[in-house]
C-alpha cells in the first residue's frame, strides 16, 4: 500500500473511533461522574452528545460550501479582466469578517438575518470567506504572465488558461486556504448557541454559565478531536489532488 493510502486508512480509523467517542453517551456519564463526583450534571441531559456532534457537523458543511463556492468565485473573478478592478473592494469586505472578534460578527448579523441557524451559518461565512478569497487570488496571480502570454499566443482560450495553466498552480494555495477556514469555522461555530442555534457549543456555553467543567470539556473535547481531523482529512486531499507538490 502507497503511502498515501495508508494515511488515509489511518484517517478512516480516526473518524470511526471519533464516531464511536460521541456516541457512547453512558461512557462520557461514567467518566466524566468519576472525573468530577461533585457535578450533580456530569453530561449534557437535553442532547446527547451524538445530536450535538451532527449539528455541529451540519452548521460547519453548509458554512463551507458556501464559503468554498462565494470565495473561490471572487478570487477568480476579481482575477479576471472584467473583475480586476474591484480586487481592492473585496479585500476590504473580506477583512472586514476577521477584523472583529467571532462573537462580535455572529451578533452583527443578527439585524439582517435574525437567529437561528441562518443567522449563524452568515456570520460563519462571513469570517471564514478571507483565507479562502486571498488564497485563491494569490494561487492564480502567482502563474508567471509569460506563460500566460505563451498560451494566449498558442490560441487558448480564457477558459483553456484558467483550467489547464491556471488551477494547477493555484489548487495547493486554495486547498490551503480551504484548510484553514475549515478549521477557523469547526472552532468557531462552538459560539452558534448564542444566536440560537445548536452544535457542540452548547454543553461549553452551559457549562460556562454554570461554572461546570465537565460541561465544558463535553464539549471542548469533541471540538478539538473534529478541528484537528478535519485538518488532517484536508491535508490527506491535499496530497491526492496535487501529487506534484513535493
Amino acid at each position: 500500500m502507497s503511502r498515501l493510502g495508508v494515511q488515509a486508512a489511518l484517517l478512516a480509523a480516526g473518524w470511526a473511533a471519533f464516531f464511536w467517542l460521541v456516541s457512547a453517551q453512558e461512557l462520557w456519564a461514567r467518566v466524566m461522574g468519576a472525573l468530577f463526583p461533585q457535578v450533580s450534571t456530569p453530561v449534557y441531559e437535553r442532547n446527547t452528545l451524538w445530536e450535538l456532534t451532527w449539528q455541529h457537523l451540519g452548521l460547519t458543511g453548509v458554512t463551507m460550501t458556501l464559503v468554498v463556492l462565494i470565495g473561490v468565485g471572487l478570487g477568480v473573478w476579481t482575477t479576471r479582466a472584467q473583475g480586476h478592478a474591484f480586487l481592492p473592494l473585496v479585500n476590504n469586505l473580506t477583512t472586514v469578517g476577521q477584523t472583529f472578534p467571532p462573537i462580535a460578527v455572529l451578533f452583527l448579523a443578527l439585524p439582517l438575518v435574525g437567529f437561528g441557524a441562518t443567522g449563524a451559518v452568515a456570520a460563519l461565512t462571513l469570517y471564514a470567506l478571507l483565507p479562502v478569497t486571498r488564497s485563491t487570488v494569490l494561487g492564480l496571480q502567482s502563474v508567471d504572465r509569460p506563460v500566460l502570454d505563451a498560451a494566449r499566443g498558442l490560441g487558448l482560450s480564457a477558459a483553456q488558461r484558467l483550467w489547464r495553466l491556471e488551477v494547477p498552480v493555484a489548487l495547493p494555495a486554495v486547498l490551503a486556504g480551504i484548510r484553514t477556514a475549515l478549521v477557523l469555522t469547526i472552532a468557531t461555530a462552538t459560539l452558534a448557541p448564542m444566536v440560537g442555534t445548536g452544535g457542540l457549543g452548547v454543553p461549553i456555553i452551559a457549562g460556562l454559565g454554570a461554572d461546570n467543567l465537565a460541561l465544558i470539556l463535553q464539549g471542548a473535547i469533541p471540538v478539538a478531536l473534529l478541528a484537528l481531523l478535519g485538518d488532517l482529512t484536508m491535508r490527506t486531499l491535499e496530497r491526492w489532488l496535487t501529487p506534484w507538490v513535493p
